[in-house]
């Protein structure tokens, strides 16, 4: 028979073994967060991020502009190609978040504007190619922000000349627009640019030699009667005849264009849905 102090040392024994004994599973913790269904939509009228595209062998900043008051979430987009000297952050400065709400407001369907840094007339120079940038990074960018691949393009100057070659590449694009298009009718004028790597660099790019790639009825074309390119630009309207063609007073320069970007706002915009 167990004395009492026996019972007593049993029972401690038993309860110490009890707690020393692993648990029967893992400790817990906070619940495992599940993964995002649809990617994330942007919350400001503009947001500047800075991205790495492999195509061009830089980092590049992407600036999105939305209408204000808008939802962004699935908006159709229009690429923004500014000219040589210049950067994405140049739409800023022209006013194109500003036109694109007050048009949005006056009744021009919502879209969206994604302007990115370029170069050397938007073609491919050595190892770096915005083109293909513009069609194989640009949509993925656009889809992590809820967005739709690019439907329409628009460039000034240089970004001319690069918005109507990635036209030619693009033939279901719904609009194409461009504002001063530094477009060049020969070799000399071209080389003279410092830019192409050769000829036949120029040659595969230049829109004035392939005009018969690009379709009328979703290219726009504006220019200045004092600009430098109008003769270049009044070749590219006789050649393709364009839905429109404005060659109103103006000259190469940032007066010229923010007078012209209400118009071609709602061009674009007109086209999109």
């Amino acid at each position: 028979m167990l004395s009492r102090r026996g019972l007593l040392a049993g029972s401690a024994l038993a309860l110490l073994a009890g707690c020393s004994s692993p648990p029967a599973g893992p400790p817990p913790g906070p619940p495992a967060v599940p993964e995002p269904t649809h990617p994330a939509a942007l919350r400001d009228p503009v947001t500047v991020q800075r991205m790495h595209s492999a195509a061009r062998g830089t980092d590049v900043d992407l600036v999105l502009i939305t209408p204000e008051g808008v939802p962004a979430s699935g908006l159709p987009v229009c690429l923004a190609l500014h000219g040589r000297g210049a950067q994405a952050r140049t739409f800023l400065s022209l006013g194109l978040p500003a036109l694109l709400t007050a048009a949005v407001r006056a009744g021009t369907p919502p879209f969206a504007f994604a302007a990115l840094d370029g170069d050397h007339y938007w073609v491919n120079v050595g190892s770096d190619d915005p083109q293909r940038m513009l069609t194989d990074e640009v949509p993925g960018w656009l889809a992590a922000r809820d967005l739709r691949p690019p439907s329409a393009v628009f460039g000034i100057s240089m970004g001319g000349f690069g918005a109507l070659r990635f036209a030619r590449a693009h033939p279901d694009l719904k609009a194409v627009a461009t504002a001063s298009a530094a477009l060049f009718v020969s070799w000399p004028d071209a080389r003279s640019r410092k830019v192409f790597a050769d000829e036949a660099n120029w040659r595969d790019s230049e829109p004035l030699l392939h005009t018969a790639e690009l379709r009328p009825g979703s290219l726009g074309v504006w220019c200045g009667e004092s600009d430098p390119f109008l003769g270049a630009d009044r070749r590219l309207v006789k050649a393709v005849s364009p839905a429109v063609s404005r060659f109103s007073p103006g000259a190469h320069d940032d007066e010229y264009w923010r007078g012209v970007l209400p118009e071609i706002v709602k061009f674009v915009g007109e086209r999109l849905p």
